[in-house]
């Protein structure tokens, strides 16, 4: 895309009001232009063709075909980035497993205050979804097989993702076997989709996975995922590390943080942890993973090549955090090769 380009964009959505809120407030943003908005997947299909968009909002909830059909549809013949739109539901899930970059959680639409933060994250995520890549869903790998006495049960993993994230954290965690050490999870995330994320991995994993509460504790089998809008760090107690969960101001712009959580694996961890940086736009946990890599523990981060956007990997590689750069698919043995 040009330099000076505007980013193009398709609203889809069966609400009249709703689509003209949006296409106003998104016109507001000087880079972005609304070239066209339709009422159902089949009004979208003509548009897409006609206006060639740079970036498609779509609602889940629509008559004819819902969104997550369309875009499972669509992608194979269009690898067009789709934003969705949702009420709080795990449908969004759905359309990230089908291709979708990213989501929103709709506002209440008589709220003035709501719909002004939507549309400035919605602002934000459409210029991210612009230069990401759009990714087919992929079979997952085999799940790998580890016993308690080949893996080092007293270690610590902790992740960190944004866009793209919660694909590429299943794919990784649905592959790792349940004798895998304890794993902290900061993932950009709305409040309330956290958990909705947590209960979905638990469900489809052989690993316990909950939304961390504070004074959790870190253990073997057990993933913990920073609740959205907390930021999550560790304690060391002798030989356990307990969760602490807390509200807090953004750090680079994100609140949980994965900076925040690698500088307290980096302090309390040490040598004994492995930290891992996958998909996302920015710089957020490049600096953590440089702090656990100086330490003494082992860092990791996702290629370019499959990653949706190769931004926090992209800077924790050039500062030097990154001790080995991997494919998506390579990571879970990656892991247990570390361990």
């Amino acid at each position: 895309m040009g330099v000076n380009r505007k980013i193009k964009v398709l609203i889809v959505d069966d609400s009249l009001l709703f689509r003209e809120v949006l296409a106003m407030g998104l016109s507001t943003d000087a880079k972005i232009e609304v070239v066209a908005k339709a009422v159902d997947p089949f009004d979208a299909r003509d548009k897409i063709l006609a206006y060639h968009p740079d970036v498609m909002i779509c609602d889940v909830e629509m008559p004819k075909m819902n969104g997550i059909e369309f875009i499972r549809r669509l992608l194979p013949q269009y690898k067009l980035p789709v934003i969705v739109v949702s009420t709080v539901s795990s449908s969004v899930f759905d359309a990230m497993n089908v291709g979708a970059v990213d989501f929103v959680s709709k506002p209440d639409m008589y709220s003035r205050h709501n719909v002004e933060d939507f549309l400035h994250d919605l602002i934000t995520k459409i210029k991210v979804a612009a230069i990401s890549k759009v990714t087919l869903p992929k079979a997952f790998s085999q799940q790998l097989k580890g016993t308690v006495k080949e893996i080092n049960s007293s270690r610590i993993i902790a992740f960190g993702a944004s866009t793209g994230g919660t694909e590429a954290l299943f794919s990784v965690l649905h592959s790792l076997p349940p004798t895998i050490p304890g794993i902290l999870i900061a993932q950009h995330i709305p409040p309330v989709f956290s958990k909705m994320f947590a209960e979905r991995m638990n469900n489809m994993t052989q690993l316990n996975v909950k939304e961390a509460e504070h004074g959790d504790y870190v253990e073997q089998g057990k993933v913990l995922v920073a609740p959205g809008g907390k930021h999550m760090r560790i304690k060391r107690i002798g030989l356990q590390y307990k969760v602490e969960v807390q509200e807090g101001d953004k750090v680079n712009g994100h609140c949980p943080s994965v900076d925040v959580l690698f500088e307290s694996v980096a302090k309390e961890a040490g040598s004994k942890a492995i930290g891992v940086i996958l998909t996302g736009m920015g710089n957020d946990g490049a600096k953590g993973l440089l702090s656990i890599r100086r330490v003494g523990g082992r860092t990791i981060g996702q290629d370019e090549e499959s990653s949706v956007v190769y931004g926090m990997p992209k800077v924790a590689q050039t500062i030097g955090a990154v001790e080995k750069q991997a494919p998506l698919n390579r990571i879970p043995q990656l892991l247990l090769s570390m361990l």
